[in-house]
């Protein structure tokens, strides 16, 4: 054994040593766990049975549309009941099933699912036309469904939104997670939103658990829809902990909306960079306070400041 063998077996030996402690992280169980990768590759093939004609399945030949979602539906029910049956064992009601038990309703849950899509593709076609109509940049559908991260963070949330109203555990969380990497726009599953769901650029935005949003809402980057304090823990769970957005609201870069009892109401405009922790009445405009300018141009000139018109609509416009 030369001096790099010896050193490996060194290391090997130390890790499983320290393997062997107990502890979360050293739990060795990887055939009881969900697969990422196979959870993505469901999301995928999803996005492909909502968009038929857009995302080709380089698995299959395409003879006709029935033949090639019946065989993408095929791949789907089968791996994600896979998935979801392993998974079921969070959920204390199902500990004690038998893996006869677990692989039926793991059967049915992925059936319960597949009966959403049209639902999904309903509510994904109202948010394609907010896309389009709202984003003057944007001359396409086509622009707005291949290259939009917006659109593609809100299908992977509507998508798991539904697994987890079933009460399937942490898919929908990988789900949304796999978006929130590729997309840098983070929803978790449990948020509700309506039709007519519009992200512009989308960077930076989180969206909490239980925030609810209305219709024809609008928000840019960086807004975050967030709770007040998370310093109670697992004591929140199952609580209200994030804002409700009404119909026709929009929220501009930057702004925070926190809190499970603020309202932001009907056809409300919230400026960019905004703190709302108490909510906001229908009808609404909501800006930064006395904000002003400064422009430096040498050491030969003193300082001008210039106030902003809170009547200007100068934080409207992105």
């Amino acid at each position: 054994m030369n001096e790099i063998e010896s050193k490996i077996h060194g290391l090997v030996d130390d890790l499983m040593e320290d393997y062997s402690k107990g502890r979360v992280i050293d739990e060795i169980k990887m055939f009881e766990h969900p697969d990422k990768d196979a959870v993505v590759d469901i999301l995928e093939k999803l996005r492909r049975i909502v968009y038929p004609g857009y995302f080709r399945n380089k698995n299959f030949k395409i003879y006709t549309v029935r033949n090639n979602i019946s065989m993408m539906l095929e791949d789907v029910i089968y791996n994600l009941t896979k998935q979801i049956a392993l998974v079921l064992k969070y959920v204390p009601e199902y500990t004690d099933f038998s893996a006869e038990e677990t692989s039926a309703k793991a059967e049915e849950l992925t059936f319960a699912f597949l009966e959403k899509i049209p639902k999904i593709r309903e509510y994904i076609e109202t948010d394609v036309q907010a896309f389009f109509d709202g984003d003057p940049a944007a001359y396409n559908t086509d622009e707005i469904i291949f290259s939009y991260p917006g659109i593609y963070a809100i299908l992977t949330n509507r998508i798991a939104h539904e697994l987890f109203l079933l009460g399937v555990p942490l898919i929908p969380r990988i789900m949304t997670e796999h978006a929130h990497s590729v997309t840098g726009i983070d929803i978790h599953p449990g948020t509700t939103i309506g039709k007519y769901f519009f992200i512009d650029h989308g960077t930076g935005i989180v969206i909490g658990e239980t925030t609810v949003i209305g219709d024809n809402v609008k928000i840019y980057q960086g807004v975050t829809l967030g709770a007040l304090s998370t310093r109670g823990g697992q004591s929140l769970r199952n609580k209200k902990r994030h804002p409700t957005i009404k119909d026709n609201v929009t929220i501009y870069s930057g702004a925070s909306i926190l809190g499970g009892d603020t309202v932001v109401g009907k056809n409300v405009v919230i400026g960019g960079n905004a703190f709302i922790t108490t909510s906001v009445p229908d009808g609404a405009k909501v800006s930064v306070k006395s904000q002003e300018l400064r422009f430096n141009y040498d050491s030969g000139h003193p300082v001008e400041c210039k106030e902003l018109d809170p009547e200007e609509t100068w934080y409207y416009i992105i």
